[in-house]
């Protein structure tokens, strides 16, 4: 059994193909393409969060819309560029949307990737440190901390150090960490996070890409194991797959698998390996999805949504894995 869910970047533009034309068709399809899958069967709506264009920005109405919206899926962020949050006032909104949820907010933070505008933390007003990366200022307000009480007697706290209000208990347990090498996932192990691994990696060893994530995954979960966390932790991964069912399908998508992978730079000093795309006839989908050994190791598929063609669209790509891929599979 896996876990299945969408990662929507939530595009709009005034293009004729699109059928999301403006923020607001961005936002108001993605809580419709959300209610759409759980009545499908599947298990989640996860939200990637870009700033300065146009794709989805402020998560936290989004989820909590969301959250009221649907029973069962997880709703979730994959992921929030933590070089631009607040951490506390981020502590406040994720603990409001997840009881809004009751409880089923999945929080997928990151060090971020290169954004649409240089340095756009910077505009949010933040600024690594003498001496630091912007990276070791995502992690910085990754640690989210409490606060010194006023002793005045106007104020009756109780003893201590106060935390983040409202305050979502297991919360701290859903939280997940993209990581794009291997060393950032073994960090995040130590840190007791969840992980996340993306279609992209910051490294190249020169083996295929799924097997370099595989081996992420594994590093990942040993360096878990040997921080001695009680709880068992959890890992996605991210991919585009496409069943080749009806005619619009091979419109769409006919050309087929992108059978291999690509290498490239996500900015002038960052290599990267980017996984394949899939879109073939369920029963070839089946057999090379086998053989791909990171979605094996992951409990949790991450589908990746081109919101762009519509909810209507999304959902019918959606059932067709749920229906033709995933029961061959094992994971229905």
């Amino acid at each position: 059994m896996k876990n299945i869910g969408f990662l929507s970047f939530g595009h709009w533009s005034s293009s004729a193909y699109s059928q999301v034309r403006s923020g607001s068709d961005a936002l108001i399809q993605s809580i419709e393409l959300a209610e759409a899958v759980e009545d499908l069967g599947a298990d989640g709506a996860y939200f990637r969060v870009h700033h300065f264009a146009q794709q989805l920005a402020s998560p936290f109405p989004l989820l909590a819309a969301v959250g009221a919206r649907t029973k069962r899926i997880e709703i979730g962020t994959a992921v929030i560029d933590m070089r631009y949050e607040n951490p506390l006032y981020m502590a406040e909104d994720a603990g409001a949307a997840d009881l809004i949820a009751g409880g089923r907010l999945q929080l997928g933070i990151s060090r971020g990737s290169p954004e649409q505008v240089i340095d756009g933390f910077r505009y949010f007003g933040y600024q690594p440190s003498e001496g630091e990366t912007d990276a070791d200022m995502a992690r910085q307000h990754t640690e989210m901390g409490f606060a010194e009480p006023n002793p005045t007697p106007m104020f009756p706290n109780p003893p201590g150090l106060l935390r983040p209000e409202p305050h979502s208990p297991g919360l701290r347990d859903r939280i997940w960490w993209g990581a794009g090498s291997r060393a950032t996932a073994q960090w995040a192990a130590e840190q007791g996070l969840n992980m996340m691994s993306s279609t992209l990696m910051t490294e190249d060893t020169g083996v295929p890409f799924h097997e370099l994530q595989a081996e992420q995954i594994r590093l990942f979960r040993d360096a878990w194991t040997a921080a001695g966390h009680e709880r068992e932790p959890r890992v996605s991964v991210s991919r585009s797959i496409f069943a080749l069912v009806d005619d619009r399908d091979r419109a769409y998508f006919g050309r087929g698998n992108q059978e291999a992978d690509h290498v490239g730079y996500l900015d002038a000093q960052t290599k990267a390996i980017f996984g394949r795309s899939y879109a073939a006839e369920p029963d070839e989908l089946v057999k090379d999805l086998a053989k791909d050994t990171a979605i094996q190791a992951a409990d949790t598929l991450l589908l990746t949504a081109p919101n762009q063609l519509g909810v209507e669209y999304n959902a019918h790509a959606i059932e067709s894995i749920l229906k033709y891929v995933a029961p061959d599979l094992g994971w229905r």
